[in-house]
């Protein structure tokens, strides 16, 4: 069974940056694909961006390329999301989610995952 608990959101203006942490336990850190979902209130959970294990290959969402980065770290059994240039369309609860898939894969859909964090908040205001 693997625990991940997200940290660093809240409140950010428009333009500002924000680095979200997800520090994950219970379960062998590196052989987990790692993504990073929100959801704001009345909508669908949405994927953000995704960190392979096998070869730490990023894949992003349209809506956030070249505005935020995600990676990881397994020694400290933790992966980021640092965000910038935010939008107030940013603003959602941000989850973490971990996949013990096969190698190679880059799962975007909610229901592949087979962990998730309690979810922090980022609000991005105009």
């Amino acid at each position: 069974q693997v625990q991940l608990v997200e940290s660093g959101g809240g409140l950010v203006q428009a333009g500002g940056s924000l680095r979200l942490s997800c520090a994950a336990s219970g379960g062998t850190f590196s052989r987990y694909s790692m993504a990073w979902f929100r959801q704001a209130p009345g909508k669908n959970r949405d994927f953000v961006a995704g960190i392979s294990w096998s070869n730490d290959s990023t894949y992003y969402a349209d809506s956030v390329k070249g505005r935020f980065t995600i990676s990881r770290d397994n020694a400290k059994n933790t992966v980021y999301l640092q965000m910038g240039s935010l939008k107030p369309e940013d603003t959602a609860v941000y989850y973490c989610a971990a996949d013990n898939g096969p190698p190679g894969t880059r799962p975007r859909l909610p229901f592949l995952y087979d962990y998730w964090g309690q979810g922090t908040q980022v609000t991005v205001s105009s």
